[in-house]
């Protein structure tokens, strides 16, 4: 084994939505003239299965275990502009049997496809857990700053290019995204588990040594060409909304009449957003649980829509009224997806006129 290399690859993100986070993976290279150079990505995937996306969202999504040629994953990032950094690990001849054993046990068929979950069980994840296994001694890793983010402060820090993924992941993301983590929690992100191999050390036999020996770009950074996505971001949008709702609110107070089709345009966008966030009560994700948006967002507005279409009275604004205002206080627990509580706001003005002017004229 002293002619092998065992090394870790993080993948810098490209445009793909699957990739915003960056990418892990483990290089098996043996340097005699004609020995095996293998990737083995736990990130396999395939979109084609039947109902990927919405099995992917209820956190029943099955990943695999690949193992192909190197030049194979350096082409596929060479190919995406994205660089690629291999940190060759320094472990014994004997950590890198007991690696390469483990390796195949995972291809085999029976075991290498695993139930992904993005914070707790992925690419990332994986291949650290195969390493850490493999190695006699202990692994310390040196401590960080005093900086201890949420998940969903890590969430944003890699999709600040990408607004409307970010609003996408606040939406269904609940309380416990907010949650301090700590640095094992952390190493779900490729970049930050790359950050602490090169600050770890093995401790065995009263001695260390550094679990990197050495760090190099296989992949350099190349081109990335980025998609042109919407131009206006969440938060615009909204606002835009919440101007229109209140001319609409002044329009309305004045005239003492209802404009109908404003407050079901409120009723469908709220339901719609409510009706997912309802389905997200029965996913196995540990995090979109206990989300307090489905105080203002859920499936509630459905059960009201054909009376306040035909303009019958209902109690549907004095409900909203209350639930309006749970929300907001809930924005001092939980953060929320941008410009969600400016529907809220245009919600509440509608419940007022309900409640203050035309309900009691």
């Amino acid at each position: 084994m002293d002619s092998v290399e065992i090394s870790l690859l993080t993948c810098q993100p490209h445009d793909e939505i699957y990739s915003l986070y960056g990418h892990t993976a483990i290089r098996y290279h043996d340097m005699r003239k004609g020995g095996l150079d293998i990737a083995f990505n736990y990130g396999v995937f395939d979109f084609r299965k039947p109902l990927f996306a919405l099995r992917f969202v209820f956190g029943i999504t099955d990943y695999e275990l690949g193992a192909y040629p190197y030049r194979l994953f350096q082409e596929e990032y060479r190919r995406f502009g994205s660089m690629v950094t291999e940190q060759v690990l320094n472990l014994t001849d004997e950590e890198k049997l007991i690696l390469q054993q483990a390796l195949a046990v995972n291809m085999q068929d029976e075991n290498r496809i695993y139930r992904y979950n993005y914070f707790y069980h992925n690419c990332t994840t994986k291949a650290r857990d195969i390493i850490e296994q493999s190695i006699r001694g202990k692994v310390e890793y040196d401590k960080r700053d005093d900086y201890t983010p949420s998940y969903r402060d890590m969430v944003h820090e890699m999709t600040k290019d990408n607004p409307w993924a970010a609003f996408g992941n606040d939406l269904l993301l609940g309380i416990l995204a907010d949650q301090k983590t700590n640095r094992e929690q952390q190493e779900f992100l490729p970049y930050n588990l790359m950050y602490d191999f090169d600050h770890a050390s093995i401790y065995m036999n009263g001695e260390f040594r550094p679990l990197v020996k050495d760090r190099r770009i296989s992949v350099p950074a190349g081109v990335q060409i980025r998609k042109q996505g919407f131009p206006l971001r969440p938060l615009t949008c909204f606002l835009i909304l919440s101007g229109i709702g209140l001319a609409i609110f002044l329009w309305e107070w004045k005239r003492r009449r209802i404009f109908i089709v404003w407050e079901v345009l409120l009723m469908v966008i709220t339901g719609t957003m409510g009706i997912v966030l309802f389905l997200m009560l029965f996913s196995q994700h540990p995090t979109v649980n206990l989300n307090l948006q489905i105080i203002l967002l859920n499936p509630l507005p459905w059960f009201f829509l054909w009376k306040v279409i035909r303009g019958k009275q209902t109690r549907y604004w004095q409900i909203t009224a209350v639930l309006c205002v749970l929300f907001l206080l809930g924005s001092l627990f939980q953060s929320y997806a941008e410009g969600i509580i400016c529907l809220a706001l245009c919600l509440l003005l509608q419940s007022i006129l309900h409640i203050k002017c035309l309900d009691n004229k």
